[in-house]
């Protein structure tokens, strides 16, 4: 029970629009970081860059990588760009179709949208032009947030499954298509270092 009502202090519409949007990170997330495993598995990428999700130096002690800057850089560089990123699409909420009518590198015409700032429309956001009618658009919006939150699952797996095995999360698929009967939940039940 909410005492402050749906949402609390917390507009419910915003938190709506912040499930769609993180679901949206999460779906990015969750194919990020095992693509990586699957490309490096099929000679597909040098294997020096094949590296499971937690050894990139996402969690340092697991490992890192040497990258173009050192990890501070990169975070404050990252926390940059992505405040941009969340303040322009805040700026979006408040005022639906905003984006579209500012000055932003010949982009300002693919960013009128919709009015719906979780669903812009147009050709940069439907390029192909999926959910032509109400009815079909309303059923790819449930699908994408049933996708989302599932992503947000498989990404907590992914952490957990990091913590617990130690290899990545296409490594303990194929360990368990191999060995189904020793390679599952219940016999990998301990904290690998």
């Amino acid at each position: 029970m909410d005492p402050e009502g749906s949402g609390g202090f917390i507009e419910p519409g915003w938190l709506a629009y912040g499930e769609i949007i993180n679901g949206r990170f999460a779906m990015l997330g969750a194919l990020g970081a095992i693509a990586p495993e699957i490309l490096g598995k099929l000679g597909l990428i040098p294997q020096e860059t094949a590296l499971p999700w937690f050894r990139t130096g996402v969690i340092p002690p697991a490992g890192t990588y040497n990258y173009w800057a050192d990890p501070f850089t990169l975070f404050v560089l990252e926390m940059a760009l992505m405040g941009f990123a969340e303040h322009r699409r805040l700026q979006d909420y408040r005022n639906p179709g905003s984006m579209g009518k500012q000055y932003f590198l010949g982009f300002e015409k693919y960013l009128g949208g919709s009015g719906n700032p979780a669903y812009p429309g147009g050709p940069l956001f439907n390029p192909l032009g999926f959910g032509k009618d109400e009815k079909a658009m309303k059923e790819l919006k449930v699908k994408e947030v049933k996708n989302g939150r599932l992503a947000m699952l498989a990404i907590l797996g992914y952490f957990i499954q990091g913590l617990v095995t130690g290899v990545g999360p296409f490594q303990n698929l194929l360990d368990h298509l191999a060995d189904p009967v020793n390679n599952n939940f219940l016999t990998n039940l301990k904290l690998h270092n």
